[in-house]
């Protein structure tokens, strides 16, 4: 059986594949020894293009005498820019903090099987998404118009147990920290309420044939696997919350914008003041990015493709994509990566 099944398969040898090769034409062994690179000539195109922008866009910004960057880099870390950067970040951490809690509860009461909290967490959700943030923040900062007094008491009408006035009940940092809580917390209740839903009802089940409770198993099966859902879109969330908490200078609270603002009312530099800020704003956020990246890779352990998730996104923009070499062979004509 051996000796047939050996008539029948014979083994390809170095010499049986060197007669084969002698059997070629010339030009059939040159294009079997050469390998052809695949041209893109479209993207050497595009990328020498954008290469002059860039170059271009640099020079106009080092020659252009009007970018007064002598007055930038006085106004870089000048007292009052330092103090209103610090004010930003506290306000970007505290009104964080509040969102991601706020968030957590909504997305809670939207998972319940209580239609009264569903449709509650619903209205929420409609009204604080369906407004823009600086019509809430202009609304709240003038509430005392509508109530000029607020406390806590019995219902209807009954004894006040303790208040006071509006304004004095709302300050400057009240109204920013709540304004930009109660915005943002409604995005967070639909992150923490995907993230949630996007762990399969069977690990549950699986979870409680183990023998866990509700909290072990939400602690240990669901809330590592939702984290992975959650955790992407809440550092972009961040992100936005830096940015948007600019919007406090129109009710006057001395951030990064307004500390600029106040400074180039006076002395009319605009230009330079803003680029002053634009700056702790792109350091602020890159470094938000990087520390998001590293959570992600973190939470990301043990997902498959995770690791190639920058050649995927090269691969869907055409860029930093392997070419592919042709090699002819003697059978066939493969592809393989170069």
């Amino acid at each position: 059986m051996e000796s047939a099944k050996a008539k029948t398969h014979p083994q390809h040898t170095p010499s049986n594949a060197l007669s084969a090769t002698s059997a070629l034409t010339a030009d059939q062994q040159t294009l079997a020894r050469e390998t052809v690179p695949l041209r893109h000539h479209g993207r050497t195109v595009a990328a020498v293009f954008l290469l002059l922008v860039v170059a271009n866009l640099v020079h106009s910004m080092v020659t252009n005498q009007n970018f007064q960057w002598p007055t930038v880099w006085h106004y870089l870390f000048f007292p009052d820019i330092m103090a209103g950067l610090g004010r930003t970040l506290i306000l970007t951490v505290v009104s964080m903090t509040m969102a991601i809690v706020l968030g957590i509860l909504l997305a809670a009461c939207r998972l319940s099987g209580n239609k009264v909290l569903q449709a509650v967490a619903g209205a929420y959700l409609w009204f604080f998404r369906g407004t823009p943030l600086l019509i809430q923040l202009i609304f709240l900062y003038n509430l005392s118009a509508l109530y000029p007094r607020l406390g806590i008491g019995v219902p209807f009408g009954g004894p006040e147990l303790i208040g006071g006035s509006t304004n004095s009940v709302l300050s400057l940092w009240t109204v920013a920290l709540v304004g930009l809580a109660l915005h943002e917390s409604a995005y967070m209740a639909e992150i923490v309420r995907g993230g949630l839903l996007s762990v399969p009802k069977h690990q549950t089940e699986a979870a409680a044939a183990l023998g866990m409770n509700n909290l072990m198993a939400f602690r240990r099966i669901i809330l590592p696997q939702a984290l992975r859902v959650i955790v992407p879109p809440t550092g972009n969330q961040v992100i936005g919350m830096l940015k948007y908490s600019s919007l406090v200078s129109v009710i006057a609270l001395p951030d990064l914008l307004y500390s600029a603002q106040m400074i180039y009312t006076q002395t009319f530099e605009t230009i330079p003041l803003l680029i002053v800020v634009s700056f702790w704003y792109l350091l602020c956020t890159s470094i938000l990015t990087v520390f998001q990246q590293r959570i992600e890779r973190y939470y990301g352990r043990g997902v498959a493709g995770h690791q190639s998730t920058t050649p995927a996104r090269g691969r869907i923009l055409g860029l930093g994509v392997p070419r592919k070499r042709v090699r002819t062979t003697l059978s066939s004509t493969t592809a393989e990566e170069g």
